[in-house]
This record gives structure tokens, sequence and C-alpha cells, in this order.
């Protein structure tokens, strides 16, 4: 039938323009669940949010007087650009009231673009695939929820299989708070 063909030529030319992306996200400052769901909402005015990781309660690194962080990784289709896509980013974490006082300080949200699709970008102002992630636990942990068999585009390595291989001591736990928009840990 002709309405098939065509949503098959439409699901094709979406495709072809559409890019997965992984966000993450953290913060510690403030409501940090509220910080977390606004940020998702706002996202999904500009990207397809398709993918949501359980959040993770994660002991601060280089810095430990300070909260502990809640981080998420969300999975997006987009068809902006990776450049695009960052000023969004940039802009939902000034919405949000973004402040950094200091390196490794603590801060209201972070949102890291950690893959763009296959893309290597090694730029100024941006760099993918984000180039600690294979080093922190708070972002391989929540990646690994959401984009296990994933392969990074420089490492070659599957994110699980990353994640396995990390020495990041930083303590990552499971947080169990009740979210309206992230998912639940499984059980067990």
């Amino acid at each position: 039938g002709r309405s098939s063909d065509r949503g098959t030529a439409a699901r094709q030319a979406r495709a072809s323009q559409l890019t997965v992306a992984y966000v993450a996200l953290g913060g510690n400052e403030g409501d940090r669940l509220a910080n977390l769901e606004r940020a998702v909402s706002e996202m999904a005015e500009h990207v397809a949010v398709t993918r949501l990781s359980p959040i993770y309660e994660t002991e601060p690194v280089g810095f430990a007087d300070q909260p502990w962080f809640l981080n998420a990784v969300v999975a997006v289709e987009t068809e902006l650009s990776p450049r695009a896509l960052l000023a969004v980013l940039q802009e939902i974490e000034l919405s949000l009231g973004k402040a950094t006082p200091f390196l490794n300080g603590p801060r209201t949200l972070d949102l890291d673009l950690l893959l763009y699709g296959i893309e290597v970008i090694d730029e100024l102002e941006l760099v993918v695939p984000h180039p600690r992630m294979h080093e922190r636990a708070f972002v391989l942990r929540p990646l690994a929820d959401v984009a296990g068999d994933v392969v990074h585009p420089t490492l070659g390595k599957a994110i699980r299989e990353l994640l396995s291989e990390l020495d990041d001591q930083a303590e990552v736990r499971a947080w169990h708070g009740t979210s309206t928009v992230f998912p639940p840990h499984a059980e067990g």
C-alpha cells in the first residue's frame, strides 16, 4: 500500500538526518533532582530525548568538601549540528544558574556532550568524544545503562567494556529517590 511506502520513505529521510548523541547531566547545588529533571524538559524542547539512565549519586572528585552529585545520562536524537547542540546545552546550563566558582567545585548543573554519533571533533570549544569520559565512573555507569554496546569512536571499545576496565575509585551508587522523569534502578 502507498501509505506504508510513504512511511518507510519518511523514516529513511528522518534517519539520514538524525544523529544519536549522549549527554551527561550532573549537579550538587540546590535541588539536585529538580535541576536534572528541568534540564531534561528543556532539552526536549530542542531534541528528541529517547532514553534516560537511572540516577546515580556520586562522591565529589578533586575537592571533597562539598555535597555529593546526582548524575545521569540521556540519549537524544537530533538534527542539530554538534556545535548547535552544544549551544543548546550551554543555554540550559545558564538558565538553571550554572556557576562553577572554581575547578572541581560545586555546581548547579553540568551538561556534557559525550558522544555525537560516531563523529570525532577536536576544536577549541568542542571535543567529542568527551576527552575524560572514559576515566570517569560517574559518566560511564549511567552511559552504560543507555549505551552499553555503543563503541567509543576513538578508543574502539564498547562503553560497557570501558566501564569494566575503569580504575576510577570515586564512589558511584544507585540513587533511590523518586523521579517523575528518570527511571528507577532495576531491583537486585
